[in-house]
């Protein structure tokens, strides 16, 4: 299955669920997340969810990190690419034209800075091939990452049994979290 044809199988698939569904869905990744070895860190970037999309509630997993006294960094669009930006209590968040939640301003932290990111995604292989919106915001992003900085996809759903096709500039998931399972690559 082609790039776009799968866009759209797992749109209509969010589509599909209800406010409840993603609640629960979304709880059940945060508590799968927990058996990760990946708590012992300082700076976790976390997408802050898309609500008309139906992304999976961040709001979970943000608690996590808070209590574990951690770092949460979040993205914010500029031009072409992702800025990040700590958030902490005094943080005001401001919907984008594309109804992403981002910071007005703040402390600005750096890709080589970060230990773990989570990261939205439509679509994953068993691979870890993974499949976004389509603008390589994120490819952009992570291949300022440290090698070994930790990649994590968040899906309510399982993964494509057929891999999927990545181009040269794709990076590939560590891991991927679904409600039922944690998948390692």
């Amino acid at each position: 299955m082609h790039k776009n044809e799968l866009r759209a199988k797992y749109k209509a698939l969010r589509e599909d669920l209800s406010e409840s569904d993603i609640e629960e869905l979304s709880l059940q990744i945060a508590n799968q997340s927990l058996t990760l070895d990946i708590w012992k860190f300082e700076y976790y970037h976390i997408f802050l969810s898309i609500a008309k999309h139906k992304e999976i509630n961040t709001e979970y997993l943000l608690q996590i990190i808070f209590g574990k006294d951690a770092n949460v960094v979040v993205p914010k669009v500029k031009d072409t690419e992702l800025k990040h930006y700590l958030l902490t209590d005094s943080t005001k968040l401001k919907l984008s034209k594309w109804g992403i939640p981002e910071p007005e301003k703040g402390i600005e932290i750096g890709a080589e800075h970060l230990d773990v990111v989570f990261m939205p995604l439509l679509a994953y292989d068993k691979t870890g091939n993974r499949i976004g919106y389509g603008k390589g915001f994120y490819d952009k992003f992570l291949s300022a990452c440290r090698p070994e900085t930790l990649k994590i996809g968040l899906s309510f759903f399982e993964p494509e049994d057929q891999n999927i096709e990545a181009s040269k500039h794709d990076i590939k998931l560590d891991y991927c979290v679904s409600p039922k399972s944690i998948y390692r690559f």
